[in-house]
């Protein structure tokens, strides 16, 4: 049998990094790629914007609620069928969106499509990383990584770009399409080149009680997060929703520690490393949601760029992210994963800070900058840091592990756009009652006074960055032993069809 990475191997090697990129691209993509088009989905099936807006919001929660359950049940029944399995699920449901709600003229079956499409999203997701480190050699880890998770936060930050693209030029339909040649691809290459599972056991002890707690907590958390805002924080529902989530939440984590194989084994957080690490994944995603989300109201509202130059100077960030991703692939190795988390930590901070120096009339030239640095430190910073939280725990839990690193990417994504969103109509408050309206014009002063806002928000980007610096100084790289011995790792050639 050939070694991995050389002679007959080397191709296999490749095409199952390929299978699980795709899959990481696609399920990111689709968190995103839909909520430009909601406008034209609302005008199409005359409804309000906060109905339309579940066609968004169904797919996050989902996500959001199975992505734990899959990991876990990878564990137990092998890697290889919850990734086909999802893959196919994610196919049909891209192609039942685009069908079935025109075929019977009711939103309800485009919501009831997303679901079904980020149930297999949660799947392929739920695994992607654990495929990479059960399946790739270690010398080769960092840079499949790099590529895996690149791809991963790539989907998502050019979903608004290329939905906005295939609405405009297409039909909103097309934002769903484009998934299933591609799905059908991942599908066949995936039954050839992912190893077969061995050792499988049944699903008859599966934590079902856990499953179901944070199912309900976390769609209920993250629904309270993103909706909160437009029915209104004090709402009957939202503060119902809210207590259930705080005590489905609770619950878990109390049955996680009583039971003997947990959804999710909370000791591991025990571990000062494993913490660290994945607080420090977390912050990134949570400080990246004010840019993400607040930097194309500020260059419609205050500098008036239209939606395709406002996607153009955006790219800035995801090319920057794109490069750095691969940069950091290869660097893994020679650098060790803390060096490249440090050094990830300042360029986003610096990032940042730039961006809390923006006016009325900045120019394009420094805002595609201070994009490409934040792009840059967050390409660079994923693949050291999901290695890191991968690589110290043992093999029978790399499936668990594998979907708590999905979740730390895409929840605090949302937690963060509600948390800057109100900062940002906070600051816009606080600086209007200050500002000086006997010496301006008032279209100045609205201009200045909105603008300061945008500036007050990235201000709590640029604090979290200084918090990551200090964690990514802190945190050491734990190898457990299971991957201390070289032949231990699967080969992707063996077990193949």
């Amino acid at each position: 049998m050939d070694t991995p990475g050389t002679g007959k191997a080397a191709p296999a090697l490749t095409l199952l990094i390929l299978s699980i990129s795709l899959a990481t691209f696609m399920a990111g993509l689709d968190g995103t790629i839909v909520n430009i088009a909601l406008p034209t989905i609302s005008e199409a099936f005359q409804v309000s914007t906060a109905t339309v807006s579940w066609v968004a919001t169904a797919y996050l929660l989902v996500m959001a609620g199975c992505v734990l359950v899959f990991g876990k049940i990878s564990d137990i029944i092998g890697f290889r069928k919850v990734f086909l399995a999802g893959f196919a699920i994610f196919t049909l449901g891209s192609l039942a969106c685009g069908i079935l709600p025109d075929i019977f003229g009711s939103l309800t079956w485009l919501i009831a499509s997303r679901i079904f499409q980020a149930i297999g999203g949660a799947m392929m997701t739920a695994i992607a990383p654990a495929m990479i480190t059960a399946y790739i050699p270690m010398d080769q880890k960092g840079r499949a990584m790099g590529i895996v998770m690149t791809l991963a936060a790539l989907g998502t930050a050019l979903g608004p770009t290329i939905g906005g693209f295939l609405t405009q030029y297409f039909s909103w339909h097309a934002i769903f399409f484009i998934n299933v040649p591609v799905g059908i691809v991942a599908v066949l290459l995936g039954a050839k080149v992912i190893p077969r599972d061995t050792g499988q056991k049944e699903l008859a002890g599966f934590d079902t009680t856990g499953g179901g707690l944070v199912f309900v907590g976390l769609a209920s958390l993250l629904f309270v997060v993103s909706e909160g805002d437009s029915i209104g924080w004090t709402s009957p529902g939202i503060l119902a929703l809210a207590a259930l989530a705080v005590i489905t939440l609770g619950w878990f984590v109390r049955h996680e520690l009583m039971s003997a194989d947990p959804l999710l084994d909370l000791r591991l957080f025990r571990d000062r490393n494993f913490l660290l690490t994945n607080l420090l994944l977390s912050l990134v995603f949570f400080s990246f949601a004010g840019i993400n989300y607040l930097l194309p109201f500020y260059l419609k509202y205050v500098r008036n760029y239209d939606t395709s130059s406002a996607g153009i100077v955006m790219t800035s960030l995801s090319f920057a992210m794109m490069g750095a991703g691969i940069l950091s692939g290869y660097l893994f190795n020679r650098t060790g994963p803390r060096a490249l988390c440090v050094v990830s930590g300042i360029t986003l901070t610096v990032g940042y800070f730039l961006m809390t120096r923006l006016h009325t009339d900045t120019p394009p030239g420094y805002i595609v900058f201070s994009l490409a640095l934040i792009g840059f430190g967050l390409g660079l910073v994923i693949t050291p840091a999901s290695n890191m939280v991968m690589n110290s725990v043992a093999r029978t839990k790399q499936g668990m592990v594998s979907s708590l690193t999905s979740l730390e990417r895409f929840a605090p994504l949302t937690l963060g756009i509600a948390f800057f969103n109100l900062v940002f109509i906070q600051g816009v408050l606080t600086i209007a009652a200050n500002s000086a309206v006997t010496r301006e014009s008032p279209s100045d002063l609205q201009m200045h006074v909105l603008a300061s806002g945008f500036d007050f928000a990235f201000f709590f980007s640029f604090l979290l960055g200084i918090v990551i610096i200090v964690i990514a100084i802190a945190a050491r790289e734990e190898i457990h032993p299971d991957y201390c011995n070289p032949s231990e790792p699967r080969e992707p050639g063996a077990g193949m069809v």
